[in-house]
């Protein structure tokens, strides 16, 4: 275990001397660093498919060094030794994150609280197991008999934008038995999804996975009770209507079952797995339908083989650990407050989005360890696009406003060459594909060097140029495969501890979160019956008043 009683982070000397080297730096444009070859070879990594770029970034070897030297100085090494072996890392709740283990293979040894958790890891994939071959071969049937052509993931959170991404990134991927099988995703609270979707479908061909952690989440259960309405109207046998159409995905069986959801429709994971590191586990089982156990389990490879090199690699040639020092050198020394993450293949549309939970619900943190407030710049806001609609939307911002950014360019280098498409839209595809690498590169190389990458010169009107020394990272992988995108994912949840470690916080709560839930509870009581109203401010009673009178009136 790590030792939390020390000196804040902000007066370690490894602290303060970056903080001198980011002031000198800061004097520098990007375009002064761009042609020395050196610097180039030492801040570049590949690492089985993925290669890293991180010398676009205001930065030098020197500066690299002295980050390193921060990491060692707050004992990185041992705390990732500590995630990695299963400690309690998530001091606030007393317990390991464990997502990790979830990758494990089979004959590995994981030993938490004198037991293995590995076969546990196992029994859950071999129930995924059970449920995707019963569903691609056509032996899950509904009510009717008729075998299942629709599923509805109903999640929020953690248990909805992991699953959506990745389904949308492997379609490419889907195995013959479940070319039929139509994946949904439902998590908007406020009904207009979940009804138009139903719209849409056949109950007696419609089965629902409902997933929560805690399955008490309100967005959750109000979606899967209007899908049990809707269900009801075509067959009124509720028991029936369970066993058939129903999965349920939590860390409590006890409370699926209350709602009931039968033993064998569910699918277990433990409260060691954080809700947002959870698309490796039951919480995946969507994924594993779309694209099929075999390549659910090459993800699995992927972010095992990131969990090796995370846990293996000196510091300087660790790729999670680079991503990780550069977004601390990024946020707390050069007070960049934007980050935006640009995939340059619409396949990975969903990735910004899935990393704006995994960053901002992790690090999104204003205390230490130990309660006290940080005097320093922790996440900053991160959004991102597909890069080429990006270039039509906010480059803008970019290239010629005021603000800051940081960026993250992800392409695969190869485009994957499956069977759905003939000879002739494949070579169609791969031009494609370079035009759209030939952005990517172009983009980050105008970020950096502003008017020094065209041919504008003194007197061409400042409305038309570019400031450049925006930097950027650039993460190239060999193909997008099942493999490189568990191992993409594996890194940025590791640069996320990463990044925890140096600003001293727990990534693994989110209690933000749960004053929300709270909050939302007592607004719904004050709704519907006007329970707590006087307690409230005065903007929230004029707006509840008006809400109610409006309903009052409809009714």
């Amino acid at each position: 275990m790590i030792n939390n009683q020390k000196m804040p982070r902000s007066e370690l000397p490894e602290w303060l001397n970056l903080q001198c080297k980011a002031k000198d730096m800061g004097h520098l444009h990007l375009r002064d660093l761009a042609n020395d070859q050196e610097r180039h070879r030492a801040l570049t990594v590949k690492v089985g498919p993925f290669f890293l770029d991180i010398s676009k970034q205001k930065l030098d070897v020197d500066a690299l060094k002295k980050l390193i030297s921060l990491a060692e100085a707050v004992e990185l090494p041992n705390a990732i030794k500590s995630l990695i072996g299963g400690d309690i890392v998530n001091n606030t709740e007393g317990r390991p994150a464990l997502h990790s283990a979830l990758r494990l293979p089979v004959d590995a040894k994981l030993i938490i609280n004198g037991e293995d958790v590995v076969p546990e890891v196992h029994q859950s994939l071999a129930r995924i197991r059970q449920i995707v071959e019963r569903v691609h071969s056509r032996q899950w049937r509904g009510f009717s008999g008729r075998s299942i052509t629709d599923v509805v993931n109903i999640g929020v959170g953690g248990s909805d934008l992991g699953p959506f991404m990745a389904c949308q990134a492997l379609n490419e991927f889907v195995p013959t038995e479940a070319s039929q099988l139509k994946i949904h995703f439902v998590s908007s609270i406020d009904g207009t999804q979940v009804s138009d979707l139903l719209g849409t479908l056949k109950p007696e061909t419609t089965l629902f996975i409902v997933s929560s952690k805690s399955f008490t989440t309100i967005d959750t259960l109000s979606n899967a009770h209007t899908a049990m309405q809707w269900m009801l109207k075509s067959v009124g046998d509720k028991s029936l209507i369970l066993a058939h159409h129903f999965i349920g995905v939590s860390t409590q069986p006890q409370k699926m079952a209350a709602w009931g959801i039968p033993e064998n429709n569910q699918v277990l994971f433990w409260e060691w797995v954080g809700g947002r590191f959870s698309l490796w586990s039951g919480i995946g089982l969507p994924i594993a339908l779309k694209i099929g156990m075999a390549n659910f389990e090459a993800m699995l490879a992927g972010a095992h083989f990131i969990d090796n090199e995370f846990s293996q690699k000196p510091l300087a040639e660790n790729l999670p650990v680079l991503l990780g020092l550069i977004g601390v050198w990024n946020a707390t020394f050069l007070d960049i407050r934007a980050h935006s993450v640009l995939p340059y293949d619409g396949r990975l549309k969903f990735f910004p989005s899935y990393l704006s939970q995994l960053e901002m619900e992790s690090n999104g943190k204003s205390v230490d360890k130990q309660g006290n407030r940080l005097n320093y710049s922790t996440c900053p806001v991160l959004w991102g696009e597909v890069g080429p609609n990006a270039q039509h939307a906010f480059y803008q911002l970019l290239h010629q406003g005021t603000q800051p950014v940081s960026c993250d360019f992800i392409a695969p280098i190869k485009r994957y060459t499956g069977t759905i498409y003939s000879k002739e839209a494949e070579k169609s595809l791969q031009v494609q594909h370079q035009l759209a690498l030939a952005n990517c590169l172009a983009q980050s190389r105008v970020l950096m060097l502003g008017d020094a990458s065209t041919d504008s010169d003194e007197n061409t009107p400042n409305f038309k140029r570019y400031q450049g020394n925006q930097p950027s990272t650039t993460l190239l992988l060999d193909e997008l495969s099942p493999f490189t995108l568990g191992g993409l994912v594996a890194l940025y949840e590791h640069k996320v501890f990463v990044m925890s470690v140096i600003w001293d916080i727990n990534p693994f709560d989110q209690w933000g979160v749960e004053l929300g839930k709270k909050i939302a509870d007592k607004m719904t009581n004050a709704l519907a019956n006007g329970e707590g109203i006087a307690g409230f401010d005065a903007s929230t009673c004029g707006l509840l008043d008006l809400v109610r009178q409006a309903e009052r009136s409809v009714s």
